[in-house]
């Protein structure tokens, strides 16, 4: 059946955007600390092209720009807002459904296979919350996917190398979306084409070189230009300790995310970020993100590759891309010591609902075959259990649902054994209960993620997933939530802004960016997201004061939730203190302005002017003692 005639594929895309749009500006400013950079980028060209946090260009965001260019142009052709901002998030998730239901349609010559996968695709929790939201990973997954299939259509054989340019190009953009993240579906494309490819064995190694160079310049050109343009007239690169996007690449973003070694992060006293081990996407939590399809992805794969050893279509090439990739994003994210988050588990959801297609595709093809009823047996086992790992604990959110599902795993397990003792074909009884199993938790959560507003640095999806929050008076924000600002302080910070390159001055990005948003003027993040990059430097924020480029400090931001030293609960099971490594200059500068300038409280804050001549250092040393200061 010819796929452009099929109204199949139309109503999946129109489902995936009912799901991905509607209501899409509850969010709000979402991760206010990308929004204040869309912001900037939607004011001048130069920011935009840094991803710089603010349209003065004191510092970039701790990610390299691409992911901000879409919402940037979005914001600038429609208007900066919530919605707008979003828009392109949406539509790339969209696109991803679209990308991944053609990959699988190709490879199979099936429709049903097709629409199976792109309805997992779209009804992961994790990709909904991901493409409704402004953190980076929407394109990361919408570049990555597009390259698995142009690197598909490479071993096709027919005009290889122009599809294998395109793989290693868009690889390349997704590295200009995450860094290195980008990298972790390589083995798998390069280990596909080597494979699979009916070129000879060294003209498929050209071709892999030629989709490596094609990859090193789409991805390099943004670094290496950066690096090449004076420092001083350019914005900090922030995540960096030197200034450096090669660093950027290597440390913060790179090496540092495996080994925990993060200088200019955060980190807790037990040296990690929860427990490491095969365990850690298959916990409950975790698990309600991404995997809840993933061991029976696992196991319709594995046993379709044996299915099909003897047979040289396209569904063997897509397999092994596909294990390939969930294999190595499995491992990894399972092993890393630096900084996860559970929304990061949406890099698996293409490799996942691929072979959910593929693997049920090829295992219904051979259902008169034991080996396939096994297998099928192992995928519905391993589906219901996973479902009731992660809805156990949420019983008291639906009730009802573990019991459906348990039931229909009953169902569907009825049907193998009638079929495997009496060589009965399965039917459409089995069919319909195993499907109704495998999407009704992954669907509930879905439905309730997009109808829940999310804010904040570290989003998830699901039912008890935090939302946005909301606050009618000012609130300084801390290290992971923004800040808000009262129309009284808020006036107050536009008092004569148009004389200051910034409207004011706080440590951390996430206490800057609720201001900047609510002035709709630059203002400085001291320290960059952490608050422990070196930027500004306690002089160049001496120079700014004097030349008045700043107007307010505000004092308190950048607070992580635990400071170290701080009294806090103790014994067994107590969290571990969260802890800053990287520099101190933030701190530095806090301590130069609370001595030289007078405090003033507006709703709750601390702000202090800049502008006026500052005190004696006498006066101030003895407002100090006085104090307690």
């Amino acid at each position: 059946m010819n796929i452009v005639r099929s109204p199949r594929p139309w109503l999946l895309l129109l489902a995936a955007s009912v799901l991905y749009l509607w209501g899409l500006g509850s969010s709000g400013w979402a991760n206010a600390y990308y929004s204040a950079a869309v912001q900037a980028g939607s004011e001048s060209w130069r920011a935009m092209f840094f991803g710089s946090f603010d349209a003065a260009g004191s510092i970039t965001v701790d990610k390299p720009p691409l992911s901000l260019w879409p919402m940037a142009l979005s914001a600038r052709v429609l208007g900066l807002s919530a919605w707008s901002m979003l828009l392109p998030q949406a539509l790339m998730g969209v696109a991803t459904v679209a990308v991944v239901h053609h990959g699988v349609r190709r490879a199979t010559g099936s429709g049903g296979a097709a629409l199976l996968a792109g309805a997992a695709m779209a009804l992961t929790p994790v990709a909904v919350l991901m493409f409704r939201f402004n953190n980076p990973d929407g394109l990361l997954v919408l570049l990555l996917a597009c390259a698995a299939v142009a690197t598909l259509r490479a071993v096709e054989g027919e005009r290889a190398v122009p599809w294998l340019v395109l793989a290693g190009s868009l690889v390349g953009l997704a590295f200009l979306t995450k860094m290195l993240q980008a990298f972790l579906v390589l083995p798998a494309l390069a280990a596909t084409y080597a494979v699979f490819a009916t070129v000879p064995f060294w003209r498929r190694v050209g071709h892999l070189l030629i989709a490596f160079a094609a990859m090193v310049a789409a991805g390099s050109w943004w670094v290496v230009a950066v690096e090449l343009w004076p420092r001083d007239d350019r914005p900090f690169i922030g995540g960096s300790q030197h200034n450096s996007a090669v660093e950027l690449v290597l440390g913060y973003n790179g090496i540092g995310r495996l080994t925990g070694n993060q200088t200019g992060s955060v980190t807790t006293t037990t040296g990690g970020w929860g427990t490491t081990g095969p365990l850690r996407l298959l916990d409950p939590d975790t698990g309600g993100q991404a995997s809840w399809l993933l061991p029976a992805a696992a196991v319709l794969a594995v046993t379709a590759l044996w299915l099909t050893r003897r047979t040289t279509d396209r569904v063997r090439p897509a397999l092994v891309l596909w294990l390939g990739w969930a294999g190595v994003t499995f491992l990894v994210f399972s092993q890393m010591n630096g900084i996860f988050h559970d929304y990061y588990t949406v890099a698996l959801a293409p490799a996942v609902a691929s072979m959910v297609g593929l693997g049920t595709h090829v295992l219904w093809q051979h259902r008169a075959e034991r080996l396939a009823v096994r297998g099928m047996a192992a995928a519905v086992a391993a589906t219901g259990v996973m479902a009731l790992v992660v809805l156990w604990p949420q019983r008291g959110w639906q009730p009802w649902l573990p019991w459906l599902v348990a039931g229909l795993a009953v169902v569907a397990g009825w049907h193998l054994v009638r079929a495997h003792r009496h060589a009965v074909p399965l039917g459409t009884g089995f069919a319909a209960a195993a499907l109704v199993m495998a999407f009704a938790g992954p669907a509930a959560y879905s439905v309730t993620t997009a109808r829940t507003p999310h804010g904040g640095a570290v989003p998830a999806a699901g039912p008890h997933a935090a939302s946005a929050p909301t606050y009618v008076g000012s609130r300084v924000g801390d290290l992971l939530a923004t800040s808000t600002a009262s129309p009284t302080l808020r006036r107050y910070l536009l008092r004569d802004a148009g004389s200051y390159t910034w409207v004011a001055a706080v440590t951390g990005a996430n206490s800057a960016a609720g201001f900047q948003l609510a002035t709709d003027r630059p203002v400085m993040p001291v320290g960059g997201f952490n608050g422990t990059d070196p930027s500004p430097t306690l002089r160049q924020f001496r120079r700014h004061v004097a030349a008045d480029r700043i107007h307010f400090f505000i004092a308190g931001g950048g607070r992580l939730v635990k400071e170290t030293g701080e009294a806090g609960p103790t014994g067994p099971g107590a969290a571990p203190e969260v802890v800053r490594t990287g520099s101190d200059v933030s701190e530095r500068i806090e301590r130069w302005v609370a001595r030289r300038f007078s405090p003033v409280v507006i709703d709750g804050v601390t702000v202090y002017d800049l502008s006026p001549v500052p005190e004696p250092l006498w006066a101030a040393a003895s407002r100090a003692a006085s104090t307690g200061r």
